[in-house]
Protein backbone atom coordinates (compact mmCIF):
# COMPACT_ATOMS: atom_id res chain seq x y z
CA UNK A 1 0.00 0.00 0.00
CA UNK A 2 1.21 3.40 -0.93
CA UNK A 3 2.54 5.54 1.82
CA UNK A 4 3.26 8.83 1.81
CA UNK A 5 5.76 8.87 5.08
CA UNK A 6 7.34 6.27 3.65
CA UNK A 7 7.39 7.65 -0.27
CA UNK A 8 9.09 10.73 1.06
CA UNK A 9 11.83 8.84 3.01
CA UNK A 10 12.38 6.75 0.02
CA UNK A 11 12.82 9.64 -2.22
CA UNK A 12 15.02 10.91 0.32
CA UNK A 13 17.20 7.63 0.88
CA UNK A 14 17.83 7.69 -3.06
CA UNK A 15 19.00 11.44 -3.41
CA UNK A 16 21.31 10.65 -0.18
CA UNK A 17 22.38 7.54 -2.46
CA UNK A 18 22.80 8.95 -5.86
CA UNK A 19 22.13 13.04 -6.52
CA UNK A 20 21.10 12.30 -9.93
CA UNK A 21 17.08 11.25 -10.83
CA UNK A 22 17.88 8.12 -11.45
CA UNK A 23 17.58 6.81 -7.76
CA UNK A 24 14.58 8.89 -7.69
CA UNK A 25 13.00 7.65 -10.91
CA UNK A 26 13.11 4.27 -9.64
CA UNK A 27 10.60 4.85 -6.51
CA UNK A 28 8.93 6.97 -8.24
CA UNK A 29 8.44 4.05 -10.37
CA UNK A 30 7.41 1.91 -8.00
CA UNK A 31 4.71 3.85 -6.57
CA UNK A 32 3.39 3.94 -10.00
CA UNK A 33 3.72 0.52 -10.75
CA UNK A 34 -0.33 1.07 -8.79
CA UNK A 35 -1.35 4.42 -9.40
CA UNK A 36 -5.07 3.21 -8.43
CA UNK A 37 -3.21 2.84 -4.83
CA UNK A 38 -1.50 6.07 -4.84
CA UNK A 39 -4.93 7.71 -5.70
CA UNK A 40 -6.33 5.75 -2.50
CA UNK A 41 -3.84 7.04 -0.05
CA UNK A 42 -3.65 10.66 -1.31
CA UNK A 43 -7.40 10.98 -1.99
CA UNK A 44 -9.45 11.72 -5.31
CA UNK A 45 -8.27 15.34 -5.86
CA UNK A 46 -11.65 17.98 -5.93
CA UNK A 47 -9.75 20.86 -6.90
CA UNK A 48 -6.46 22.34 -8.55
CA UNK A 49 -3.68 23.20 -7.15
CA UNK A 50 -0.30 21.99 -5.82
CA UNK A 51 0.37 20.79 -2.31
CA UNK A 52 3.90 20.60 -1.15
CA UNK A 53 4.28 17.27 0.63
CA UNK A 54 8.18 17.92 1.46
CA UNK A 55 10.41 20.88 0.59
CA UNK A 56 13.81 20.97 1.55
CA UNK A 57 17.39 22.68 -0.37
CA UNK A 58 17.88 19.38 -1.80
CA UNK A 59 14.55 18.02 -2.34
CA UNK A 60 11.20 19.10 -3.32
CA UNK A 61 8.14 16.38 -3.38
CA UNK A 62 4.67 18.02 -4.57
CA UNK A 63 1.15 16.90 -5.35
CA UNK A 64 -0.41 18.46 -8.28
CA UNK A 65 -3.88 18.39 -9.63
CA UNK A 66 -4.21 20.19 -13.15
CA UNK A 67 -7.36 21.93 -14.03
CA UNK A 68 -8.90 20.49 -17.31
CA UNK A 69 -7.02 22.86 -20.48
CA UNK A 70 -4.88 23.91 -18.13
CA UNK A 71 -1.50 24.77 -19.72
CA UNK A 72 1.98 25.72 -18.30
CA UNK A 73 4.14 27.67 -20.74
CA UNK A 74 7.27 26.53 -21.52
CA UNK A 75 9.23 26.58 -18.43
CA UNK A 76 12.63 25.41 -16.86
CA UNK A 77 13.38 23.76 -13.44
CA UNK A 78 16.82 24.48 -13.18
CA UNK A 79 16.96 21.03 -11.47
CA UNK A 80 16.58 17.50 -12.27
CA UNK A 81 12.69 16.44 -11.69
CA UNK A 82 10.98 12.75 -12.10
CA UNK A 83 6.75 13.17 -12.70
CA UNK A 84 4.55 10.14 -12.04
CA UNK A 85 0.98 10.72 -13.14
CA UNK A 86 -1.32 8.78 -10.99
CA UNK A 87 -4.43 9.74 -12.45
CA UNK A 88 -5.40 11.41 -16.20
CA UNK A 89 -2.96 12.53 -18.74
CA UNK A 90 -0.54 15.59 -18.96
CA UNK A 91 0.70 16.24 -23.23
CA UNK A 92 4.40 17.73 -22.84
CA UNK A 93 6.18 19.89 -25.38
CA UNK A 94 9.93 19.50 -24.87
CA UNK A 95 12.14 22.76 -26.10
CA UNK A 96 15.39 23.64 -26.80
CA UNK A 97 17.27 26.63 -26.83
CA UNK A 98 17.90 28.28 -30.50
CA UNK A 99 21.75 28.32 -30.21
CA UNK A 100 23.27 32.18 -29.46
CA UNK A 101 19.75 33.98 -29.72
CA UNK A 102 20.15 37.14 -27.60
CA UNK A 103 16.55 36.80 -26.25
CA UNK A 104 16.93 33.05 -25.17
CA UNK A 105 14.57 31.78 -27.98
CA UNK A 106 13.33 28.25 -28.26
CA UNK A 107 12.03 25.66 -30.65
CA UNK A 108 10.26 22.72 -30.44
CA UNK A 109 12.40 19.36 -29.63
CA UNK A 110 10.09 16.89 -29.28
CA UNK A 111 6.49 15.94 -27.34
CA UNK A 112 5.21 13.43 -25.29
CA UNK A 113 2.38 12.42 -23.67
CA UNK A 114 1.90 10.73 -20.08
CA UNK A 115 -0.92 9.09 -18.77
CA UNK A 116 -2.23 7.33 -15.18
CA UNK A 117 1.51 4.75 -14.38
CA UNK A 118 3.65 7.11 -16.60
CA UNK A 119 6.99 8.11 -15.40
CA UNK A 120 8.95 10.74 -16.82
CA UNK A 121 12.54 11.77 -15.89
CA UNK A 122 13.29 15.32 -16.83
CA UNK A 123 17.05 16.09 -16.25
CA UNK A 124 18.42 19.65 -14.98
CA UNK A 125 18.67 21.35 -18.31
CA UNK A 126 14.96 20.20 -19.67
CA UNK A 127 12.72 23.32 -21.03
CA UNK A 128 8.60 21.67 -21.55
CA UNK A 129 5.41 23.01 -21.29
CA UNK A 130 2.08 21.26 -20.25
CA UNK A 131 -1.45 20.55 -21.02
CA UNK A 132 -3.93 19.22 -19.63
CA UNK A 133 -5.65 18.12 -22.53
CA UNK A 134 -8.96 15.97 -21.32
CA UNK A 135 -11.77 17.02 -19.52
CA UNK A 136 -10.94 16.46 -15.66
CA UNK A 137 -8.69 16.79 -13.46
CA UNK A 138 -5.16 15.11 -13.97
CA UNK A 139 -3.06 14.24 -10.78
CA UNK A 140 0.03 13.73 -10.80
CA UNK A 141 3.37 13.26 -7.87
CA UNK A 142 6.47 15.65 -9.01
CA UNK A 143 9.86 14.98 -7.29
CA UNK A 144 12.55 17.72 -7.62
CA UNK A 145 16.43 17.48 -7.00
CA UNK A 146 16.42 20.83 -5.25
CA UNK A 147 13.88 23.78 -3.77
CA UNK A 148 11.19 24.21 -6.69
CA UNK A 149 9.88 26.82 -4.63
CA UNK A 150 12.91 28.79 -3.87
CA UNK A 151 14.68 28.11 -7.09
CA UNK A 152 15.38 31.16 -9.72
CA UNK A 153 14.52 29.69 -13.32
CA UNK A 154 12.51 30.80 -16.19
CA UNK A 155 10.03 30.66 -18.21
CA UNK A 156 9.09 31.57 -22.66
CA UNK A 157 5.97 33.84 -22.99
CA UNK A 158 3.92 31.55 -24.92
CA UNK A 159 3.68 34.00 -28.36
CA UNK A 160 7.04 34.91 -29.23
CA UNK A 161 8.70 32.38 -27.31
CA UNK A 162 11.15 34.77 -25.48
CA UNK A 163 12.66 34.24 -21.92
CA UNK A 164 11.69 35.95 -18.77
CA UNK A 165 12.04 35.25 -15.03
CA UNK A 166 9.55 32.96 -13.38
CA UNK A 167 6.94 33.96 -10.92
CA UNK A 168 6.37 30.98 -8.58
CA UNK A 169 3.16 32.94 -7.54
CA UNK A 170 1.94 33.53 -10.89
CA UNK A 171 2.58 29.56 -11.30
CA UNK A 172 0.56 28.80 -8.39
CA UNK A 173 -2.15 31.26 -9.67
CA UNK A 174 -2.38 28.86 -12.96
CA UNK A 175 -2.94 25.82 -11.07
CA UNK A 176 -5.41 27.33 -8.54
CA UNK A 177 -7.65 29.44 -11.00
Amino acid sequence: MFNTDHFIADCLAAVHHDPTHKSVEEVVRRAMSDPDDVLAALGEPTEPGITPLYQSDKLTIVNLAWKPSTTIPPHNHEMWAVIGIYGGREDNIFWRRVKDHPEGLIEAAGARALTTGDVCPMGPDIIHSVTNPIPRLTAALHVYGGDFFEAERSEWEPEGLTEQLLNIEEVRRRFSN
